[in-house]
């Protein structure tokens, strides 16, 4: 196998997409060890990662496999390998088994059943029920779909603790809550390649005035979720003071984005949404371990 055919592999797991993933399960794994992890916690972490990363990246690749019509019509995805057809449906398809197979075999054996079968489900979750059925079917669809893409960190809880507590579901909730308005910006400026698509988006069905009242909507949720760690005794005032600042910038572009619309806005709202979760959970991670 040559390098470039490595490299569309490799493009098929969406890897940027992943690191997101990973480090949103990382947290949950940190936070649920109390004070410095052992060298034993260590490990379990690394290997829990490595199996969340393999099963993630299986659910990418078929995410491809499914929607590499609607890819190649899109500008911001006619490059990947699917959609320009230099990787066939059976290799897409055994590759993801494969990636699939192996990760759920490493967090089953290696870390514990539990999150094998939450992680196995996140898979099922994203790879069918969104993107089989509820991305062409409802302009609600990143709603309901996001419940898969916020459980990183019930993933990383339950791998070191062997369990899904309160904690966890709250960050899930945080995920949750994120989703929407990161995701709306970006289709937003992208109105017309999922126009071209046929995908039932919510700024094509609704309009763009709608979707930007949505975000502002949902920045205003979020902001008020992102305070639940610290109300909850999760962290202290280092996260507090981050949550606040951070949602506070959401809230903003979100209002800017509302009053007065232009694609150049709608562009830095969601890059901003990759650093407001970024950010957060970072801070998550030095409050508890500073503080």
């Amino acid at each position: 196998m040559n390098a470039s055919v490595v490299r569309q592999f490799y493009a098929l797991m969406k890897p940027r997409v992943i690191q997101l993933i990973v480090f949103c399960a990382l947290i949950g794994m940190v936070l649920a060890v109390p004070g410095l992890p052992s060298l034993q916690d260590v490990r379990l972490a690394a290997i829990a990662c490595l199996g969340i990363w393999l099963v993630a990246g299986a659910a990418a690749a078929f995410n491809c496999l499914v929607e590499k019509g609607i890819d190649a019509k899109m500008r911001r995805t006619a490059w990947r390998p699917t959609a320009k057809g230099e990787l066939s449906d059976w290799q897409t398809l055994l590759f993801s088994a494969v990636l699939c197979a192996l990760g759920s075999w490493v967090l089953y054996a290696w870390v514990n059943p539990l999150t094998m079968w939450l992680t196995l489900g996140t898979f099922i979750g994203y790879a069918v029920i969104y993107t089989v059925i509820l991305k062409p079917l409802t302009p609600q669809n990143i709603v309901i779909g996001g419940a898969s893409g916020a459980m990183p960190p019930v993933l990383g809880w339950a791998a070191l603790r062997g369990d899904v507590g309160p904690e966890a579901l709250i960050l899930f909730l945080i995920i949750f809550l994120w989703t929407p308005p990161h995701f709306w910006a970006l289709a937003l400026y992208r109105v017309e390649d999922y126009r071209k698509s046929g995908l039932p988006m919510l700024p094509v069905t609704h309009g763009n005035e709608f979707t930007r009242l949505q975000i502002l909507l949902y920045t205003f949720v979020l902001f008020a979720a992102t305070l639940m760690p610290f109300a909850y005794g999760m962290s202290s005032w280092l996260y507090l003071a981050a949550a606040l600042v951070l949602s506070a910038g959401f809230c903003w572009y979100g209002f800017r984005l509302w009053r007065e619309y232009s694609d150049a806005l709608a562009r830095k709202t969601f890059r901003f949404s990759l650093i407001h979760l970024s950010a957060l959970f970072a801070a998550l991670l030095v409050d508890h371990y500073l503080v």
